[in-house]
């Protein structure tokens, strides 16, 4: 089982002045946490892409390629690119790039994206969401696959046999879908013979399952073999020195960030019993003491099959927190999950 990390380099205010941190200091510490998180023996980090004012990683590439200059073994990728929006060709070169910095750890992982904001951004419509997807998709596998490109489609202009540079260090560069609960975007993943990374936010994680069975199911139809495309798993959480002070922690901001997104998305506001039930044993949240938490996660494994767990703390907490917890994960959380 590998275990890793992801962010979106949510800023935060501080506890003692009520002030937002900048956006540089915070992308400053998401490198110091990924150096940590190779210290301690951690596997992958990924860094999303997003375009709000609460998050700072607009350009996940650059963030990583300065953690890979301070990094030896750690695998670095996207926790996603919203390929949607994005230029493939852009995206391909900013990964290849870092793979070649980082000697060959990058790891490039498309999804739709769960936030709007890149659209008009870079002017595209919503109309378009899953079209522009599938068709970007297409011309990133292309460029993965051929050096020199002879491709057309809809959304943007053909390219005529040109090469596209540099190539990465890997060969070929590691492509993998994050999926939220979509049958559909399984489905297009295992005919594509693509990694999936299940991106596990609320409600029961047992009920992947039949995700993770209909797209194994699906690599079969198209003479995959399932054995070679190992499952991921992206869930929010925490690690503490004991549960009453990973949910005392967490709650505040946890709830705060929930609820302002629900209201941006016609939900409810977040509960304290909400939270509860979530941190409990059926839930997504995976929170708690180092016991708690490793626990939780083999029942993931249990349930999902899973070979890689990447834990994603949402909360708005201090960077020394987040230090904490990440040295945890790595010296107290990893040899309970691994048996080591």
């Amino acid at each position: 089982m590998e275990l890793g990390l992801t962010s979106f380099a949510d800023v935060r205010q501080d506890p003692k002045t009520g002030e937002t941190i900048g956006h540089g200091e915070r992308l400053r510490n998401v490198v110091d946490e990924i150096v940590k998180a190779e210290e301690v023996g951690l596997d992958a980090y990924g860094l999303g892409e997003h375009h709000r004012i609460d998050m700072a990683a607009s350009a996940p590439a650059i963030t990583l390629a300065a953690a890979a200059a301070r990094t030896e073994r750690i695998r670095l990728g996207s926790a996603v690119i919203v390929l949607s929006s994005a230029d493939p060709v852009r995206t391909f070169q900013d990964f290849a790039t870092l793979d070649l910095i980082s000697k060959g750890r990058a790891e490039l992982m498309v999804g739709r994206g769960s936030f709007i904001e890149s659209f008009p951004l870079f002017g595209y419509s919503l109309d378009d969401y899953n079209e522009l997807f599938v068709e970007k998709l297409e011309l990133l596998l292309a460029i993965r696959d051929n050096e020199i490109v002879e491709w057309s489609g809809r959304f943007r202009a053909p390219i005529r046999g040109q090469g596209v540079y540099p190539r990465p260090f890997q060969d070929p560069l590691p492509i993998q879908v994050g999926v939220g609960g979509t049958p559909a975007s399984v489905v297009r993943a295992a005919t594509l013979g693509l990694p999936i990374v299940l991106a596990i936010i609320g409600g029961q994680p047992a009920r992947f399952r039949a995700l993770v069975d209909l797209y194994r199911q699906t690599l079969v139809e198209n003479d995959y073999d399932p054995a070679e495309f190992p499952i991921a798993v992206h869930g929010h959480g925490y690690v503490a020195d004991d549960d009453d002070q990973a949910a005392e922690e967490v709650y505040p901001s946890y709830a705060a960030m929930m609820s302002k997104i629900g209201r941006e998305r016609g939900w409810p506001p977040m509960t304290r019993e909400q939270y509860d039930w979530m941190r409990g044993p059926d839930g997504s949240l995976v929170l708690g003491d180092p016991e708690t938490v490793a626990g939780k996660i083999m029942r993931w494994q249990e349930w999902l099959d899973i070979e890689r767990f990447m834990l994603h703390n949402p909360a708005q907490l201090s960077h020394d927190r987040n230090l904490r917890s990440i040295e945890l994960l790595g010296k107290e959380v990893s040899p309970l999950v691994r048996g080591s």
